[in-house]
């Protein structure tokens, strides 16, 4: 078992690092314990071992959940289907409080959102959800999701495009001090850990599908795009067309920045390696695909720099794993021309947890993992995943060969259906996690709410 603890940010040193690339690390202190007594009043899991529930909010009614990040003690949730992103008093973890909602403009999406320090980075996008092409899910994860993206139907653009930055120095009532505005669907999600530059996939017009983009933030009032790298085959307006084949979506999901490195997960196109020490010109590292044989959906690539590890979750994107299986792998990195896969991690086992995953409707597998955020908990042993209709997931890789399952709770039933496309089931569909630097767990529910959490072993 993994003896990682929560770490201090007052006493970060230098990580060994991966692929040349510099890392942030911290040194490990000790913890206070965690004693918290759970309300009788709180959701009783469908399934929990070596977890508990602590504390649990349906946002005054906006239970439908997609990023969630927690800073200065406030939980900021980007909503699916509500048309906004929220934020929680999370003080006391026991007794969350929503205590603001900042609308979308219309038929947009603001739901990935990133926080640090006294900045809020919010995407604006097409709300793909709310379209009527893409009202099977089957359509927006598949290569057809670009065609109707970019302009909705009969050329009207009526949805908010680009970036938005706010001001959260008083955390519980941002202002928005900039935006960065892009001609095309907008952003889907972005990386930003302080200091001068941001990152994004972005759909812009001329392109297929979501391409890498770095974002100057030298001035937050005022960020602009300075580079861009894609797929060969992407930028249809330059005569480029696709080489792989019309099921397959290449997109990208997002990056995550180790030093000057990017590794980006790029759907059904893998995971793609970029250097960024030129910043308005990225250069390809690698590009390592295995789709075909496995079924695509590449969604996170975590770098693990001390361990040369890279840990990557494909997602589940279709009911009952019509879609396939879908694994979390772990990734030898020690050669980032040449990423190898080791291993993944188990799958939940419904047989011996009593529960009928693929019989209960909704997606059941993997969706994202916890990134290891500088300002919150950091560990290369421990990974926190959101398995959709399985619940939250805690996996102990410590043996890279083998990874074994530590801990997992499983919300029950949501108390009401946020999913307003047809023929939805009413089901879980844990979207998103976060852990701070107690080891408290927020994971989210694109149905269910704010799930607060914490480990017993």
């Amino acid at each position: 078992m993994s003896t990682s603890q929560p770490l201090s940010l007052s006493r970060r040193g230098a990580l060994k690092t991966l692929g040349g690339a510099a890392a942030l690390s911290a040194t490990v202190v000790a913890a206070p314990a965690i004693v918290r007594a759970a309300s009788s009043d709180l959701p009783r899991p469908e399934y929990a071992r070596n977890m508990r529930m602590v504390g649990f909010t349906d946002m005054q009614g906006k239970a439908d959940g997609v990023q969630v990040m927690v800073n200065k003690g406030f939980a900021f949730v980007g909503h699916i289907f509500s048309n906004g992103f929220s934020v929680i008093d999370v003080t006391d973890p026991r007794a969350p409080r929503t205590v603001n909602y900042i609308p979308a403009p219309p038929n947009t999406w603001t739901i990935h959102l990133q926080t640090i320090d006294d900045l809020l980075l919010v995407i604006h996008a097409r709300n793909a959800f709310a379209a009527a092409e893409f009202q099977d899910a089957a359509a927006y994860y598949s290569g057809t999701y670009s065609a109707g993206a970019a302009e909705a139907e009969g050329g009207a653009r009526d949805w908010s495009a680009g970036m938005a930055v706010y001001d959260i120095k008083d955390p519980a009532n941002p202002r928005q001090i900039g935006f960065m505005p892009v001609n095309g669907g907008g952003l889907h999600r972005i990386w930003y850990t302080g200091g001068r530059w941001a990152y994004a996939s972005v759909l812009l017009d001329g392109f297929s599908d979501f391409i890498f983009i770095t974002i100057d933030m030298a001035d937050p009032t005022r960020p602009v795009e300075a580079g861009r790298w894609w797929i060969p085959g992407m930028n249809l307006a330059a005569g480029e067309r696709p080489s792989w084949r019309d099921r397959w979506r290449y997109g990208l999901h997002h990056p995550i920045i180790n030093g000057d490195k990017a590794f980006c997960a790029w759907r059904d196109g893998g995971m793609v390696i970029l250097d960024l020490a030129d910043r308005a010109n990225p250069r390809l590292v690698s590009h390592t695909n295995w789709s075909p044989p496995f079924q695509g959906g590449t969604h996170n690539c975590l770098p693990l720099p001390d361990r040369e590890l890279i840990v990557v979750l494909d997602e589940s994107v279709l009911p009952s794993q019509q879609d396939g299986v879908k694994n979390i792998w772990v990734f030898d990195g020690r050669d980032l021309e040449n990423p190898v896969s080791l291993s993944t991690v188990p799958q939940p086992d419904g047989a011996t947890e009593g529960i009928d995953y693929l019989g209960k409707g909704g997606n059941f597998g993997p969706h994202n993992l916890y990134e290891n955020r500088p300002d919150a908990f950091i560990s290369s042993d421990l990974v926190f995943a959101t398995m959709h209709n399985a619940g939250i997931r805690v996996y102990d890789i410590a043996d890279k060969y083998r990874p074994d399952e530590l801990a997992a709770l499983v919300p029950p039933k949501p108390r009401q259906q946020m999913d307003r496309r047809p023929g939805q089931a009413l089901v879980i569909q844990n979207a998103d996690v976060f852990v701070d630097l107690n080891r408290t767990i927020y994971a989210s529910d694109t149905n269910g709410g704010l799930y607060i959490m914490e480990m017993t072993r």
